[in-house]
């Protein structure tokens, strides 16, 4: 699996998620805030407002509101064109509504930061820039252009000149300062939902593939009864038909292609739909099971097996579909990036289990090695001959599914890089590229004696 194999949806697309029905709730918070404003203002403290134009202002949304409620359904998704529009009204209004209630001078008049945040978080980048630009320009006029703020006396109400600037210069401020950060933020919640979905579909996938070889196998079993008959009747046929040539003949075809049957259903299936060992395998054979589909890829893969305390035969371990999965991503990593060879190490004691997987390429760059097995980092160390792979676009999202799935599995991933290759000695045989060194506590995996050890039944024959 490779990056191009997921795309992130851009801020255009993202628009489509919003329901209209989200929009409606949230304006109708704000028309009930509005109105409460200015009932405080009138009952309470007495001020001399445009009473009249703010009901009208407010009115407006209310009147959008229920146009929208009873023309659309609940469910409408507004595109991104929608989105901004019904955020460019909300911020109009509000703008219009300070206009009448003394501008900045309106201790409310923070709340321009809210449509700009909003965008941020939910439109594209072009459409934030356009909505914060407005905000902006919004709030510069409302320094100089609006209604004064009058009590019941007509004494007017406003606060000093330094303080309406530095009014305006926060607002100015906290526009771009959180619609920046609402926008970083959003990105990478967005990234790492995107990450965490391909990760899903690639454990379906394997999942799947794992559940069809069950599938074959269990058909490899069933069949195997009848092919065996038809090659014993057809064996019969063909003695009994030995004065008949033609047809006896025939009766040999009849049981070369059952052979072949038999054959075709051994090379995809490995065992009967009952047999429990699937559920596990040596280490040895679920490494070169993930390595299976690189072989012949113009790299050289080598395995080294290593027993430091001598304790015993090699490790039965569950045969996970992500661990597999993980393993298969890492090594297609090194094969993408190696010169001539890949390496693949594993070794194992009483209480631990690692993988360590090398390549003699140019390793991971000095400056993303920190980040590497987050979504989407789309660097690596250039190769002084063009890159190894024409094309590729990045392996971010190809070790960030690696990494998930096998830290699933009890696993902890490091990263690092070999000796300098420019400084390394011999022909092209040096461990210089990047290293991933993969280790599980051996109770997490063990297919006998870990945590969850896998069932163990009688083996059926694969066929008669």
């Amino acid at each position: 699996m490779t990056d191009r194999d997921f795309e992130v949806l851009k801020g255009r697309e993202r628009g489509n998620w919003i329901r209209l029905r989200t929009i409606i709730l949230l304006r109708w918070g704000a028309v009930a805030g509005q109105f409460a404003a200015l009932t405080v203002a009138r009952e309470i403290y007495g001020l001399n407002l445009e009473y009249g134009w703010c009901l009208l202002v407010v009115g407006m949304s209310v009147i959008g509101n229920l146009v929208a409620t009873f023309i659309f359904p609940e469910s409408k998704r507004l595109s991104e064109v929608e989105n901004l529009l019904m955020v460019l009204f909300d911020l109009l209004q509000l703008c219009l509504l300070l206009y009448l209630t003394g501008g900045l001078h309106n201790p409310f008049s923070i709340l321009i930061v809210g449509p700009v945040t909003v965008s941020a978080m939910a439109l594209s980048g072009r459409s934030t820039l356009f909505i914060g630009t407005v905000a902006i320009v919004g709030v510069t006029l409302l320094t100089e252009l609006h209604l004064p703020l009058r009590t019941a006396q007509g004494f007017i109400l406003q606060i000093a000149d330094v303080f309406v600037f530095g009014q305006w210069l926060a607002i100015v401020i906290a526009v771009i300062f959180l619609g920046i950060y609402s926008r970083w933020i959003a990105t990478e919640l967005h990234s790492m939902s995107d990450a965490l979905q391909a990760t899903q579909l690639a454990l379906a996938r394997e999942q799947k593939l794992t559940d069809l070889g069950g599938v074959v196998a269990a058909a490899a079993h069933e069949l195997g009864t009848p092919l065996a008959t038809i090659k014993l009747a057809s064996a019969e046929l063909a003695e009994e038909l030995s004065d008949r040539p033609d047809l006896a003949d025939d009766a040999r075809l009849i049981r070369e292609q059952a052979d072949r049957c038999r054959d075709i259903l051994r090379s995809m299936g490995r065992a009967g739909k009952d047999d429990l060992h699937l559920r596990q395998a040596p280490l040895t054979a679920v490494i070169e099971e993930a390595a299976e589909p690189h072989q012949g890829r113009g790299r050289a893969i080598h395995y080294e097996f290593d027993n430091p305390e001598d304790t015993g035969a090699v490790p039965q371990i569950l045969r996970r579909p992500e661990l597999i999965h993980g393993l298969r991503n890492l090594i297609q990593n090194a094969v993408d990036f190696a010169t001539a060879n890949v390496w693949v190490e594993a070794r194992w004691s009483g209480t631990e289990i690692s993988v360590r997987i090398m390549d003699d390429g140019r390793g991971y760059a000095p400056q993303v090695i920190g980040r590497i097995g987050d979504p989407f980092v789309r660097r690596r160390r250039a190769s002084g001959s063009g890159h190894a792979r024409p094309g590729y676009e990045g392996m971010g999202l190809g070790l960030f599914i690696a990494k998930t799935l096998l830290e699933r599995t009890g696993a902890e991933l490091s990263f690092a890089n070999g000796p300098d290759r420019d400084s390394a000695s011999g022909s092209g045989q040096e461990r210089s590229g990047a290293i991933v060194e993969v280790v599980w506590p051996r109770r997490k995996i063990d297919a006998r004696d870990g945590d969850t050890p896998a069932p163990v039944g009688r083996n059926r024959p694969f066929l008669p």
